[in-house]
C-alpha cells in the first residue's frame, strides 16, 4: 500500500535551550521498515520515543506526528495509553530496565494483553506462552514464572518482542535491540523480530548504529545527524550510492572480513554538541569535502525521486560513485 501508516513531519525536540532533534520527517507504510542510523547522540531514540509520546516531561516537542491522519502530538495521555502496546509497540534497548524487576514475566505480558483486549486471566496466560513459544523461549509455560533477571540477555529481548507484538499492533519500534548482544544472540533476536514483523503484519522502525543490521533487515534507510535526517534512499541505492560525506564515512568504518582495506577508516572529530550548532553544515568540520559556502548555510535534504540528502556536494558524489 502507498497510503502512509505513519507521518513525521518538521518534528522537533528539545531539552530546555538544547535541541536534540531538528526538522525530522519520516513517512512509514504498512509492512516496510524502515531504519534509522547514526552515530550515538544524532537523535535517533528521542525521534522514536517522541512518537509514542515517551519522553520525560522536560522534552518539549514541535511539528506533527501522524497514524493513520490523526494527530499524535498533544494528544491527552489516556488517549496515548490507547494506542501504546495496541496500535504501535515499543521493543526497548534494555530489557531489563524496561521489564518491571519485581514481577513475574508471564504476569507483565498478561497485563498487556488484558489492558487492550477483553480476555480472562487463564486465557491471557495461554496467549502468553504462545508468544513466548513463538519468539523462541524453551518451555514457555515454565517461563513465564521466570523474574527477569533470571532470563539471559537474548531470552529478555525476546520476551520484550513477545509483549511488544501481544495486541497485533500496526507499528512496531525497535530501538536499538541488539545493543548489548553478540553478534550469534543478536542474529537470533533479529530472526524473531523478522517471525514478529511475518506473523503480524507489522510496519518495523528499526533504530540502530549497525550498518550491518540496518543492510540486512530495512527497505528504506534515514540517516541521522546532529538532530536531523541528512540522508534517505532505499537501503540498496543508499549502500550502492551514498549522497552525503556523512554516510559514505559509517560505510568505510564498517569492518571487512576480508580484510580487504585493512584498518577502519574512523570519521574524525566528534558530532557537535546540541545547544552549539552554528548557521552552516555540522558536519563541516569534519567532512573531507568541506568548501566555504558548507560553513555559511545548512543545506536542505533535497534530491531526485526517493533519494534525497542535505549537502551541497551531493551531485558531486552522485556521479562519483565508491568501489562496489
Amino acid at each position: 500500500m502507498t497510503t502512509p501508516l505513519l507521518e513525521v513531519a518538521d518534528l522537533a525536540v528539545d531539552f530546555g535551550s538544547q535541541p536534540a532533534v531538528r526538522g525530522v520527517d519520516l513517512t512509514l507504510r504498512r509492512g516496510e521498515t524502515l531504519g534509522i542510523v547514526g552515530e550515538s547522540g544524532s537523535g535517533k531514540s528521542v525521534t522514536a520515543l517522541a512518537v509514542l509520546g515517551l519522553l520525560p516531561g522536560a522534552a518539549r516537542v514541535k511539528g506533527s506526528v501522524r497514524l493513520e491522519g490523526r494527530e499524535l502530538v498533544g494528544l491527552p495521555s489516556r488517549e496515548l495509553a490507547g494506542l501504546r502496546g495496541n496500535k504501535v509497540a515499543m521493543v526497548f534497548q534494555d530489557p531489563l530496565s524496561a521489564f518491571t524487576p519485581v514481577y513475574r514475566i508471564g504476569d507483565q505480558i498478561v497485563e498487556a494483553i488484558r489492558v487492550h483486549q477483553k480476555l480472562d486471566r487463564a486465557a491471557a496466560r495461554t496467549r502468553a506462552a504462545e508468544l513466548l513459544d513463538l519468539v523462541g523461549i524453551p518451555d514457555p509455560r515454565r517461563a513465564l514464572d521466570s523474574f527477569p533477571h533470571e532470563f539471559s540477555g537474548g531470552m529478555r529481548q525476546r520476551a520484550m518482542i513477545a509483549m511488544a507484538i501481544a495486541n497485533d499492533p500496526d507499528i512496531l519500534l525497535a530501538d536499538e535491540p541488539t545493543t548489548a548482544l553478540d553478534v550469534t544472540i543478536q542474529a537470533q533476536v533479529l530472526d524473531v523480530l523478522r517471525t514478529a514483523q511475518r506473523e503480524t503484519g507489522a510496519a518495523l522502525v528499526l533504530v540502530s548504529h549497525d550498518l550491518g543490521v540496518i543492510a540486512g533487515m530495512a527497505d528504506r534507510v534515514a540517516v541521522m545527524y546532529a538532530g536531523r535526517v541528512v540522508e534517505t534512499a532505499p537501503v540498496d541505492e543508499l549502500f550502492a550510492h551514498p549522497r552525503h560525506p556523512y554516510t559514505l564515512g559509517l560505510i568505510g568504518a564498517v569492518p571487512r572480513l576480508d580484510g580487504a582495506r585493512g584498518a577502519l577508516v574512523p570519521i574524525p572529530g566528534q558530532p557537535p554538541a546540541p545547544g552549539t550548532l552554528g548557521g552552516g553544515c555540522p558536519f563541516a568540520d569534519r567532512c573531507p569535502l568541506v568548501e566555504d559556502r558548507c560553513r555559511t548555510e545548512e543545506p536542505a535534504l533535497t534530491g531526485d525521486g526517493d533519494h534525497l540528502a542535505a549537502c551541497l556536494r551531493a551531485d558531486f558524489l552522485a556521479g562519483t560513485r565508491p568501489a562496489p
